[in-house]
């Protein structure tokens, strides 16, 4: 019996420890299992390349910031960047897409609104490589499941800009420097198009919102960036008695202008603070790192890509530089704290159309060029709720009225 005992007792020692070998072998293979998957995720990380096509380079503060955000997103996720700069609004973006996508680029980007039209013939062309495109407006009539189009909501922070512009306008009619009609702003624009309009107006609106006598005159350069046209521009706008500066265009020329004669400035896609600390108040910008890691993470997982993605203040898209405070109005930002606040909350609306007039009717319809066509006619109505409802139907902006309140002193770009 004793003996019985003894080999029952010794075939569960045997038994246990087997289980616990196998419970031990199991733990270290669930745990290896994991391991492997995390070095395979980094290994195709590793392997993957995003490429970026770049109309200029870190001279102009438009590329810059695109360029910036390109590293940082393909740092975040541990990708491989190549990128190009310098490149046309012509032939040699295909040709440069078509390059990236031979060297292996999985995720090919185009910063600027010529660049579209090349774009989608290299997206044709290579059917199993993704294609985004900034500021476009194609993608959604393209029909093409991989072209892609991207924007911001860049003109709430243009708003925003404007708060800060129309407080430093209130500073300068309390302080005697001038009379409450004399305020008057000057806009440094590239081109007529409805990205710059919608830009132009919502940082005037923002302006108008807490200094009601504001006023503005716009003066275009007919390009993206050229220094000497823009510090022209600029100068032409103090001479003609406007009081700050803001712009949309990439150089340097209107903040040296406005350095130069001592006149506030607001400027755009980045802080110009260290060349003009005496001018300079804020910048609005768009923070492309969000989109960018989005669509090469989904490219990588194989999903799918938003055909027409629009960044907002809350995703992070939209922000503000650093406010300087030693040439800001005092308040200004706890004022723009409240302001974005409200238009977060979606109690304040950039384009109420209780704010603004075209030939001194308020607006109750309107239909905007959403689909382009070359006709540029209206197809989509865009007013409903008391606001126009920009970039909600495409992302590219396409608020293009000319409201009361503002002089285009030039047209023909």
């Amino acid at each position: 019996m004793k003996k019985i005992i003894a080999m029952l007792l010794a075939v569960l020692f045997v038994c246990g420890a087997l289980a616990a070998c196998g419970g031990s072998n199991s733990g270290q293979s669930t745990t290896s299992s994991k391991a492997d998957t995390q070095a395979t995720a980094d290994q195709a990380a590793k392997d993957f390349k995003a490429g970026f096509i770049f109309l200029h380079d870190e001279n102009s503060t438009y590329d810059l910031n695109f360029i910036q955000a390109a590293k940082q997103a393909c740092e975040n996720l541990g990708v491989e960047c190549i990128i190009k700069t310098n490149i046309g609004e012509s032939n040699d973006c295909k040709e440069t897409a078509l390059d990236l996508a031979d060297q292996g680029c999985g995720f090919i980007f185009a910063d600027s609104f010529g660049h579209e039209s090349y774009m989608i013939e290299a997206a044709k062309a290579y059917p199993d490589v993704q294609f985004a495109h900034a500021t476009g407006t194609r993608a959604h009539t393209e029909g093409l499941s991989n072209f892609h189009n991207a924007f911001a909501s860049i003109y709430e922070g243009r708003y925003l800009a404007g708060v800060a512009a129309g407080m430093k306008l209130n500073q300068m009619i309390e302080e005697g420097k001038i009379k409450a009609e004399e305020a008057k702003i000057g806009y440094v624009g590239a081109y007529t198009y409805a990205e710059v309009k919608s830009g132009y107006t919502s940082f005037f609106l923002g302006a108008r919102s807490v200094c009601p006598s504001a006023t503005m005159e716009v003066q275009f350069t007919g390009s993206w960036y050229d220094e000497t046209a823009e510090k022209e521009a600029a100068t032409t706008l103090i001479n003609n008695k406007c009081v700050l500066i803001s712009q949309h265009a990439d150089s340097m020329g209107a903040p040296t202008a406005c350095e130069d004669a001592g006149v506030p400035d607001i400027s755009y896609n980045g802080s110009t603070l260290s060349a003009c600390p005496n001018t300079f108040i804020i910048s609005s910008r768009i923070d492309w790192t969000p989109y960018l890691e989005y669509a090469i993470k989904a490219t990588m997982n194989g999903e799918k890509i938003d055909t027409d993605w629009t960044g907002t203040l809350a995703t992070g898209s939209v922000v503000l530089t650093e406010l300087n405070e030693k040439v800001a109005a005092p308040g200004t930002a706890e004022k723009i704290e409240e302001v974005k606040a409200a238009l977060e909350a979606g109690t304040t609306h950039v384009f109420d159309t209780s704010a603004f007039t075209v030939k001194g009717e308020t607006l109750t319809t309107y239909k905007a060029d959403v689909d382009t066509d070359e006709a540029y006619e209206g197809d989509t109505e865009v007013i409903s709720d008391g606001y126009f409802h920009e970039s909600e139907y495409r992302s590219a902006p396409y608020f293009d009225l000319d409201i009361d309140g503002i002089t285009l002193l030039n047209t023909a770009f």
